[in-house]
């Protein structure tokens, strides 16, 4: 078994058309591959009104044309800063915080190292502390969106923490602020294992870091396993190692999207 659920395009920040990226996942043999274009904001990365239109009737059509070989569904990823209220028409939805808020001001969080530098320096005095604690509130907002199914790299503030620069990974205050969003979401929502930031160059793990996706398997948070794709050769990006974290922690199941819902399976049907 092979899934993916977390796939942009040039609909959105993605460097590939949507067939490309379904050609290349038959090719690396996916049995599922779900699309997640960023819904509209006002972010250049995301995809426009009548682009997410387009969005819709091209996976539609995808869907169709490639039935017989791979198993395609029509997600979105919804940012934080514009919520949709409603699923349809999308098969799930992946719910995210990108941008943090400050006196009237709106930042994007991963765009680059520059930019969350100027964010802790200019608005947090350099206490990535209470940096975490403003994001960690934003992410658990979405405990009660009924549209979100997934939710999508928790700790994504440490893109740019693999030489603990901002922050030690085990930093009690930190880990507290982690875990208390963790505690909002189980047995409410799924939680991705996301390898996006390695794909790019800037984390050798995945989020979540290791402890906090072992805290999650301690209170019984499920998860799926997604590559954040936007390049489609890392379509499958570090799966086999980040399979094997997995399992350190303890899990031995993850969630398949089939039917139109999600189901549990044990984890070896994916090794």
């Amino acid at each position: 078994m092979r899934q993916n659920l977390h796939t942009h395009s040039t609909y959105c920040d993605g460097i590939n058309p949507l067939e490309e990226m379904v050609l290349k996942a038959i090719e690396k043999r996916f049995d599922i591959l779900g699309f997640s274009g960023h819904g509209p904001i006002r972010e250049d990365y995301a995809m426009s009104i009548e682009g997410t239109r387009k969005y819709i009737e091209e996976v539609k059509l995808l869907k169709e044309k490639y039935c017989d070989l791979i198993s395609i569904h029509l997600g979105v990823e919804e940012d934080s800063t514009n919520r949709m209220w409603v699923k349809e028409p999308f098969e799930y939805v992946i719910g995210s915080v990108h941008t943090m808020h400050h006196d009237g001001m709106t930042m994007p969080i991963d765009y680059n190292r520059g930019i969350l530098e100027c964010i802790n320096e200019t608005w947090y005095g350099a206490d990535f502390r209470k940096l975490a604690k403003d994001y960690y509130e934003d992410v658990i907002r979405m405990k009660d969106w009924d549209e979100v199914d997934i939710i999508g790299h928790i700790d994504l503030i440490t893109k740019y923490n693999e030489d603990e620069s901002f922050i030690k990974f085990d930093d009690p205050v930190y880990v507290k602020y982690a875990c208390e969003a963790i505690d909002a979401f189980a047995g409410k929502k799924i939680m991705e294992v996301n390898t996006g930031a390695i794909a790019r160059g800037n984390r050798k793990t995945p989020y979540p870091y290791k402890n906090l996706l072992s805290y999650m398997h301690e209170k019984g948070v499920q998860i799926v396993l997604n590559s954040d794709c936007h390049d489609c050769e890392y379509l499958d990006c570090a799966f086999e190692e980040t399979l094997q974290m997995i399992k350190s922690c303890g899990y031995r199941s993850m969630m398949v999207f089939r039917n139109g819902t999600f189901e549990e399976e044990d984890i070896e049907i994916f090794e």
